[in-house]
């Protein structure tokens, strides 16, 4: 349990170095203005879909015999890493939408 939370935080933490990184490229006229919630998430969700293809393709390379098996299983562990990731910011959304939806009006 404890290895998930470190690997949440650091996700955090890489989805916070990405954000500073897009607001400072970008324009902005506005305080505080940067990428959206929307914006964020759909990124994070092809970069997810980016590190399973590659780990796919290696997959693939590694049964023909044309890719090295360390590769391989970094790929494989990167991809796993990654969805535990993405379940465990799931997990958390939805949790606090069910504390929301919980609030008296």
């Amino acid at each position: 349990m404890a290895n998930n939370f470190t690997d949440a935080i650091s996700a955090y933490r890489t989805a916070a170095r990405t954000l500073q990184g897009n607001t400072a490229s970008k324009d902005s006229d506005s305080p505080g203005s940067g990428p959206s919630f929307s914006d964020m998430v759909k990124s994070s969700v092809q970069d997810t879909i980016s590190v399973n293809k590659k780990a796919e393709q290696l997959q693939v390379k590694a049964i023909t015999g044309q890719a090295d098996l360390r590769d391989v299983v970094t790929a494989v562990s990167s991809a796993q890493l990654t969805l535990e990731t993405v379940v465990a910011i799931r997990d958390k959304v939805v949790s606090a939408y069910n504390d929301i939806l919980k609030m008296p009006i």
